[in-house]
């Protein structure tokens, strides 16, 4: 099935269905699979060239005002990208999370060129619109992919190298891709793979830097982590609770991956040993807090694990304006 699926002597559009057809290599390969939703859940055809959708732009600004946070900070990440893959005759895009092109960025003699192909401001490249493609098939994976000429489902697209990445929110949901393309028929595999590094570099640093701009104000501590790629970062307020994680945060102390949490104490996650502020108070009204927290929410099991009666609790944490009344 693996012979079939790289078998070049095969017309683009047969070598596509007779992998499909063949059953298991869509479990094995990232891009077959994907093939495989091209056809079976898009409804698309390799050897028919959809035209590219456009959004109007009414429509794109709206799209652009939903991602102005993270449109903002991405900049000087995405100049830097462009800065290293320009005259390599390399495109950066930026999309959301439907696969709708907000930004563009290449030189100006290549702009004509990725415009022909359809990769422009406003252009959809999801799945469902281009089939397997780096942008697209970026999101429908949630992970980053790099997707070079034939293994693009289109036939017209297969000119193409496309290497995206994928950069979540802070409750861990993914917001956008960053995308590299290429026209080049020369670029080889080590230039490939720097250009798929950069990429996932460049996502991991926009999703740090929304994070942090998020939570602007609050202490950032950074956990530790094999992948450095994924930015594993905590949002820690003055009572030393974990408000906000990144999404490898979340999965490295077993938060909730895709939603808001409950605050957790910041020596719950980390096993460190407690730092307390200056003053009783402060130091009262953080031990409250974490109390609370732990109990998530439960008054009467706060005061348990104080050690307190409920009533010198209440007394307490309304002393201190921890309760609304």
């Amino acid at each position: 099935m693996a012979r079939i699926e790289n078998d070049k002597t095969l017309p683009h559009a047969e070598r596509i269905l007779t992998t499909i057809e063949s059953g298991a290599a869509a479990a094995k390969s990232m891009v077959v699979a994907s093939w495989a939703r091209s056809v079976n859940v898009h409804g698309l055809a390799p050897d028919l060239s959809p035209s590219v959708q456009r959004w109007s732009e009414s429509d794109l600004s709206e799209r652009r005002d939903r991602m102005s946070r993270m449109l903002h900070v991405s900049q000087p990440t995405v100049e830097r990208l462009l800065g290293m893959v320009s005259l390599a005759g390399c495109a950066v895009f930026l999309c959301d999370k439907d696969g709708v092109i907000l930004e563009s960025h290449c030189t100006s003699n290549d702009r004509d060129h990725f415009e022909k192909v359809g990769l422009g401001r406003g252009a959809d490249w999801s799945e469902g619109a281009q089939g397997t493609n780096g942008i697209g098939t970026c999101i429908a994976e949630g992970r980053a992919v790099s997707i070079h000429q034939d293994q693009h489902f289109i036939a017209s697209n297969t000119p193409l190298h496309c290497m995206g990445a994928p950069i979540f929110d802070v409750e861990g949901n993914l917001a956008a891709v960053i995308d590299i393309s290429a026209c080049r028929s020369d670029l080889n595999g080590a230039m490939s793979t720097l250009i798929s590094q950069a990429v996932n570099d460049a996502a991991g640093q926009i999703e740090a830097d929304n994070f942090c701009d998020v939570y602007s104000g609050m202490r950032i501590l950074k956990g530790n982590s094999d992948n450095r790629r994924t930015p594993v970062l905590l949002a820690v307020n003055s009572d030393d609770l974990v408000i906000g994680a990144t999404r490898a945060a979340r999965k490295l102390y077993g938060l909730p991956t895709r939603e808001a949490f409950t605050p957790k104490p910041t020596a719950d996650l980390l096993g460190e040993q407690e730092v307390r502020g200056i003053g009783l108070d402060n130091a009262e009204r953080r031990e409250i807090n974490r109390a609370i927290a732990r109990a998530k929410g439960n008054m009467s099991e706060a005061a348990r694990l104080l050690g307190v009666s409920r009533a010198t609790f209440y007394r307490r944490a309304k002393k201190l304006g921890l309760l609304n009344s």
